[in-house]
């Protein structure tokens, strides 16, 4: 039967694309007998209740395949029919290009770029092991499920899957399974053009178990699945032997890597399979099999459902706080729980976002996370909450290495899962390295936390490599994630807040190396609007300046020298663009005037302050990179003073 399967995926997927005149079908004809396998006989799920908690998680990390998840999403019962298949890449289709997360309940996450995929696979694991430290019981286990990927030679070659599948290792993620479609074509030809690595041996290295099988032969199927969940202590990488665009006429070409086969090769293909010549044929055998196997599915998840009903009775405290956590609900008062600060101190808002962590750590369980190796810079190491490791699970703080993409992409991954709010924390510079996984987060609109500290030229002496320039505004590009620049201690303790009160997509938290004064007039009201009046001179103001983190103290130290030379200066803080520009109209007009001269102040690129400024206004910035010297002489040479500043507006409106 399974071969039979098989056969219907591999004469569905080609239909799709051919239908489409658009796609790949190479690789869900040479994977089609690792994927029946899998779902038909070892996958735990439940397609009537496609969000059960317990459920295994399969991830298509080659995302270009997606003609294999969408027949195998229809034939095991997901709402996904015939019309939809039929569909394939058409506009509003549920059968996009590659798969998209949840456009389809069984669709656990967004796979296009390559390596993506493995590397959610593994923050997917990761948090299967940390909830069941938390929640599994003497003589209750709730959460006891397997992460299953099939990957290219594409995704092995990114990097990110190497960095993500090194930590696999060493975090002993004996529940991840990867099989590895090694059918040796890339798109320009054989892979051995550029890829003549041993990965056996590369995965063995990382410490991981490795099966060699014929990945067209079900039993070697079985038995390698088998051998893979008997190994506790290694995620386990099956190599898996496959011809792509098997049984076609163009089987071990690469030109069926990314274009159709053609009427003619599709007719040679269902021929050389046994199936009729009928267009998204399936064999009425198949829908008897998988009917059957939906009961099976069903009782499983049911026998789960009392088994969690028993724990729940047996810890009721622990049940609530599941409930809430899986709702990806905060608790009542946490607003209480932030530490305040005076007016008229100083403080580096990296030095408070790890005082803000700390505080609201003991109230939220939920809440882990780490750095790519600079916990002690970016301060975001939660006291006495112990660390993430292959021996033991239970703690709080995870320690990624030097690998910023493969981390987050692993913060995504434990997003996806379900019961953690999670956070990642470098050197803003860095944010270059993770920019694929951020912006994959905003369009899954996941709720992970960005971290970047040390975010301007006031890094200093480490130099140009160091300072952020454009990273504040590349990051602003990317549609749903919202970006804080906070101005004080109490603003960022604000911007901790409002991310985690955001559900529907990420956040980042840009905060200093050096210190910034705690200022009089923030508001947390104003905050939440993203930018907000801090100061109203008496009597109305002859124009307005927007600033934003450590340059809003400079704002108000130059609205006082221009107070001294008779201009008054409404100073606005503005610790998120796009929540400010999200608001009503009238709210914007009242924080920026209708007629006033605007001023912008930001210690970076200032491309996209013009929307705020107009053609008419002022956009101090640094449009230049850095240097390396002491942060007050680089204040000095780039014109980040108070003096220059008032030298500047005075200068463009002519006062």
């Amino acid at each position: 039967m399974i071969t039979t399967v098989a056969n219907t995926i591999r004469g569905l997927a080609a239909d799709m694309v051919e239908k489409a005149n658009s796609g790949p079908p190479g690789m869900p004809l040479g994977t089609a007998d690792l994927a029946a396998v899998l779902y038909a006989e070892f996958l735990k799920h439940d397609p009537t209740c496609p969000d059960w908690p317990d459920r295994d998680r399969f991830i298509l990390s080659a995302g270009h395949g997606s003609a294999l998840l969408y027949s195998l999403l229809h034939l095991t019962g997901y709402p996904l029919p015939m019309e939809e298949l039929k569909r394939f890449r058409q506009l509003n289709s549920k059968t996009p290009g590659h798969p998209e997360y949840w456009e389809v309940p069984g669709i656990e996450t967004t796979t296009g770029p390559l390596g993506q995929g493995i590397a959610n696979a593994v923050g997917m694991a990761l948090a299967e092991r940390m909830l069941a430290a938390r929640y599994n019981k003497p003589g209750h286990e709730i959460v006891n499920h397997y992460t299953y990927v099939i990957a290219g030679d594409g995704c092995l070659m990114e990097g990110v899957a190497s960095e993500a599948c090194s930590l696999a290792g060493d975090l002993k993620l004996g529940k991840l399974i990867v099989f590895y479609d090694d059918n040796e074509i890339s798109i320009e030809g054989p892979t051995d053009l550029a890829f003549k690595e041993d990965v056996p041996k590369r995965f063995a290295a990382y410490g991981w178990q490795v099966l060699s099988i014929d990945g067209h032969n079900p039993e070697a199927i079985r038995k390698a699945i088998a051998e893979a969940k008997a190994d506790h202590n290694r995620p386990s990488l099956i190599v898996a032997k496959t011809e792509i665009g098997y049984a076609s006429p163009l089987a071990g070409n690469a030109s069926v890597h990314g274009a159709p086969l053609g009427k003619e090769n599709v007719a040679v293909l269902k021929k050389n399979l046994g199936l009729p010549a009928e267009e998204f044929y399936v064999p009425a055998e198949v829908k008897d099999y998988f009917q059957a196997k939906r009961g099976e599915w069903a009782k499983h998840r049911q026998d789960w459902e009392r088994r969690f009903a028993d724990w729940a009775a047996a810890n009721p405290a622990l049940k609530a706080e599941w409930d809430r956590i899986m709702q990806k609900e905060l608790p009542a008062g946490l607003e209480a729980v932030l530490p305040k600060f005076e007016a008229g101190t100083a403080f580096a808002t990296r030095d408070v976002g790890g005082k803000v962590l700390n505080a609201l750590a003991p109230t939220l369980p939920e809440l882990v996370g780490g750095s790519a190796d600079l916990a002690p810079s970016t301060k975001t190491y939660i006291n006495g909450a112990g660390d993430v490791s292959g021996a033991d699970f239970s703690g709080k703080n995870l320690h990624f290495g030097v690998r910023e993409h493969g981390m987050g992409a692993i913060l995504n991954g434990m997003a996806l899962h379900g019961g953690f709010r999670v956070y990642g924390s470098t050197f803003f510079v860095f944010a270059d390295y993770m920019r694929p996984p951020i912006r994959l987060a905003a369009l899954m609109k996941q709720p992970v936390i960005f971290v970047f500290t040390h975010d301007s030229f006031y890094v200093g002496e480490d130099g140009p490599t160091h300072q952020p320039i454009e990273h504040a505004e590349a990051l602003r590009i990317i549609p749903g994630l919202h970006t804080f620049r906070p101005a004080d201690a109490n603003e960022t303790a604000w911007a901790w807040l409002a991310a985690l009160q955001r559900t529907d997509g990420p956040t980042a938290l840009l905060l200093t190396r050096q210190k910034v004064p705690t200022l009089a007039g923030t508001t947390l009201d104003g905050f939440k609007r993203g930018g907000y009046v801090i100061r109203e001179p008496e009597g109305g103001a002859d124009l307005v300046i927007i600033a934003t983190g450590s340059e809003v103290a400079l704002a108000l130290a130059a609205a006082d020298k221009l107070a001294a030379e008779g201009k008054k200066a409404r100073v606005v803080s503005m610790p998120c663009r796009e929540v400010f520009l999200a608001q009503e109209q009238a709210y914007i007009k009242r924080v920026l005037g209708t007629d006033l001269p605007r001023v912008t102040l930001e210690a970076g690129v200032g491309s996209g302050w013009y929307q705020l400024t107009g053609p008419a206004g002022l956009v101090i910035s640094l449009d230049r990179f850095g240097a390396s010297a002491p942060a007050g002489d680089l204040q000095k040479l780039f014109g980040f003073t108070p003096e220059a500043v008032v030298e500047r507006i005075k200068a463009h409106f002519n006062w």
